[in-house]
């Protein structure tokens, strides 16, 4: 499957993935501050980011995958690498170092808020009324936890800024990937990304180093390698693999319960707080995700319409149905596969018209 296409299959065959997202990155937010405390966050993020990096892509070529990218996909990887990799990792370790680290995950965990606005507002995608209350709810978890930690913004404010600014590269750097078309395995992606992004990294982490080498304490290093290895490479891997299947919005929403167990880690290791209106905004975001990844036909959602096929016509092998459940057209070069494969589209449909009639009622 093209990297940046939806597959056909259930949203909910994701769920697997998410477990293993939500339990690596959740757990990691709280051993920021302790990565930190010898080494610069410049020098944390270049080495956690070249290290992963490279070891996805040694296991890449163990696997016998090929670690070559077309050329025209290259200005794409790049572009998300320092949209996503770069804004993220910097903005998201500098906010848990100011502000509690389970309030900086929820900031940055905003994301697909702005994936959803900025779909609408550059790429003119509609979201469906499904899709819409899903982040509203998100939205609303967030609202509670930042009423609950307003003096924490208050007294530190950058540490607010950036974690919203970290949410807003994710953001960008899943859309640019949605619109690459990328042809090479989610493991090379990643890879590639993750040794991209270190690269401005590391000429930051010597320029604005003192430049003296010396050797970290011993707990310092195994944070340090724990956290490439581990949240860094297999996390990452498990995140593409989700953009790879769901449109960007909902890939974001699908890890709307990281900031919970980050919140939940946070209070027991580091006692940040933990009461009522923290629970509350854990309720909002399960909801969230619940009513992503179960069917809309159990749902009974009001926005599902009924599809409207001709007689004896044979359901479209494409899956197009699961793009338009997130209120997304059928993109041009899709629909050359879809007439290929499908012989509900007419050969002259060039303009998708009889495609959307199949998804929308006369």
């Amino acid at each position: 499957m093209k990297e940046g296409t939806h597959g056909s299959g259930s949203l909910a065959k994701v769920v697997p993935l998410v477990a293993v997202l939500t339990l690596l990155w959740g757990t990691n937010w709280v051993l920021f501050p302790l990565a930190v405390r010898e080494v610069s966050v410049w020098t944390f993020r270049a080495i956690c980011l070249a290290g992963s990096g490279a070891a996805l892509l040694g296991f890449a070529a163990i696997k016998g995958q090929s670690l070559r990218v077309p050329r025209p996909q290259r200005a794409y990887l790049v572009a998300a690498a320092l949209a996503y990799l770069v804004v993220w990792n910097v903005c998201s370790t500098y906010a848990a170092v100011l502000i509690p680290s389970g309030q900086a995950a929820v900031l940055g965990f905003t994301m697909p808020v702005w994936a959803t606005v900025l779909s609408w507002i550059v790429f003119g995608k509609t979201p469906s009324r499904r899709l819409m209350c899903s982040v509203l709810l998100a939205a609303c978890g967030v609202a509670i936890l930042g009423f609950a930690a307003r003096a924490s913004y208050a007294s530190t404010p950058l540490g607010f800024i950036l974690g919203i600014a970290a949410g807003m590269g994710w953001a960008c750097g899943t859309l640019i990937l949605d619109r690459a078309g990328l042809t090479v395995t989610p493991l090379v992606s990643t890879g590639w990304q993750l040794l991209i992004a270190s690269t401005p990294l590391t000429v930051a982490a010597l320029m604005l180093g003192n430049r003296e080498p010396f050797m970290p304490s011993w707990p310092s290093l195994a944070v340090i390698a724990y956290i490439t290895l581990v949240p860094m490479a297999i996390g990452n891997v498990a995140w593409f693999s989700i953009a790879d299947r769901v449109p960007p919005n909902a890939s974001g929403l699908s890890t709307v319960m990281v900031p919970m167990v980050a919140m939940a880690t946070g209070a027991a290791v580091r006692h940040e707080p933990l009461g009522p209106l923290e629970i509350s905004a854990m309720v909002c975001l399960f909801v969230a995700l619940l009513a992503l990844v179960v069917q809309p036909k159990l749902l009974r959602s009001s926005d599902s319409k009924p599809e409207v096929k001709a007689p004896n016509q044979p359901p479209c092998p494409s899956g197009c149905s699961q793009r338009h459940a997130f209120g997304e057209e059928p993109r041009p070069e899709e629909l050359g596969q879809l007439r290929r494969d499908d012989p509900c589209h007419d050969s002259d449909d060039r303009d998708g018209k009889h495609h959307r009639a199949r998804q929308e009622p006369p």
